[in-house]
């Protein structure tokens, strides 16, 4: 063969594997299942470059356990390397090893960042609230309850960040203890939307540094969050609704994930995390339903979404992958991960609507027009959580003529 035929014959990773295993004192007994699995995911030069970095972990001084293996493949910084996920795929998948916590180390360094961004003098104290937020999420997790998720710790985080270079810039306070309640509702004007958000979050705070001595008094005591729990989202018109209807159904040049992702929320309320989580074994082709989410029963199509479901089924099959997700992107499908919650956050723009607002429109909808409670029911959420979407305002067109 020439140089540019053997670059790309599919059986160069096997022959790099077998000289590999022949090279070997002692080859472990998965190494032909790996040299298989990463040339049927990639492409033959990556394939061939995972097993050269295989061998020269498998022939160093160190453990060759899979474990070991896995923690040393890791790169620094804030990806461990596509070498390190395509074993911890491999590994995770028989069994042989944990997975890694890269997503932790990812979610220290991203709360480390916003505590290092707090002036000096307020900055102990945001550290040692987040310290003991930390060790309440190790609690909640080892008795079994619901423990806060890393966007909940790092989004408390940003909020006080916030308030300290606040509190340094248009107040000129580098002392906790000189904050009163003038310097917290002023903070919380600068965002009114957000003010309820803000406002748990400072109560939070205070009442750790009140029980710390940091603060003599809490400064929140008294605040009221003065909004409804009514929803106040946007919602979309009929035409606007049938404009996406035929846009999805009918134009060929339109993505599938789009096209599914837009379908679901539209007719049958999914949030973008349930299409996200979407899973091959979830649909049943004989019955035509989906299992969406934490929904008790499964979910049956309309001919339109099955049809949107079936091109997206299409578009994943070209990809060759033994990814379990419907949704399979060109980062995941080598690996078993779902897609990323960014991806999904942007999968609608082309249409102009953000999953959220075509989503608020069937729910709105239907706990105006049924039971909230059956929707409730129906949709796996808290009977509360429903009750947010019911409207004060009756629409004329149900009204009687007069």
């Amino acid at each position: 063969m020439c140089s540019a035929c053997w670059q790309n014959h599919p059986g160069r990773p096997f022959i790099r594997g077998e000289h590999l295993h022949d090279r070997l004192a002692d080859p472990p007994p998965w190494l032909t299942d790996f040299v298989a699995q990463v040339a049927a995911r990639h492409c033959v030069a990556r394939a061939c470059g995972f097993i050269s970095d295989l061998g020269r972990l498998l022939e160093d001084e160190h453990s060759n356990s899979p474990q070991a293996l896995l923690e040393r493949s890791r790169r620094p910084g804030r990806s461990m390397g596509s070498f390190a996920r395509a074993l911890e795929d491999f590994f995770t998948l028989r069994g042989l090893a944990l997975p890694t916590d890269q997503a932790e180390r990812l979610a220290v360094n991203r709360r480390r960042r916003r505590v290092d961004a707090v002036p000096e003098p307020l900055r102990q104290a945001i550290a040692d609230f987040d310290a003991s937020r930390m060790r309440a999420q190790g609690r909640a997790r080892r008795a079994g309850t619901r423990p806060r998720t890393n966007h909940t710790l790092e989004t408390a985080l940003t909020i006080m960040r916030d308030l300290a270079l606040f509190l340094m810039t248009h107040c000129g306070k580098d002392d906790w203890a000189l904050v009163d309640v003038h310097d917290t509702e002023a903070f919380l004007a600068t965002l009114p939307k957000a003010r309820k958000r803000r406002l748990t979050v400072l109560r939070q705070f205070f009442r750790f540094a009140r029980s710390q001595h940091i603060v003599l008094v809490d400064p929140t005591r008294n605040l009221t969050v003065k909004e409804s729990n009514g929803f106040r989202g946007r919602t979309l018109t009929l035409d606007q609704q049938r404009e996406l209807f035929r846009r999805w159904t009918t134009d060929e040049h339109v993505h599938p994930h789009e096209a599914l992702v837009g379908m679901l929320a539209l007719l049958h309320g999914a949030s973008s995390s349930e299409v996200r989580m979407l899973q091959i074994t979830n649909v049943d082709l004989i019955a035509q339903t989906v299992r969406l989410g934490k929904r008790p029963h499964p979910v049956p199509l309309d001919p339109a979404s099955w049809t949107v479901l079936q091109r997206c089924l299409a578009h994943r099959e070209a990809w060759r992958t033994d990814n379990p997700h419907v949704l399979v992107t060109k980062g995941t499908k080598a690996g078993r991960s779902p897609a990323s919650t960014a991806y999904l956050s942007h999968v609608l723009d082309d249409c102009g609507f953000p999953p959220r607002t075509i989503r608020s429109t069937r729910l709105v909808d239907l706990v105006n027009t049924l039971d909230p409670k059956l929707v409730a029911a129906a949709f796996g959420m808290d009977p509360q959580a429903t009750l947010i979407y019911l409207a004060d305002h009756v629409d004329e067109g149900r009204l009687p003529a007069r």
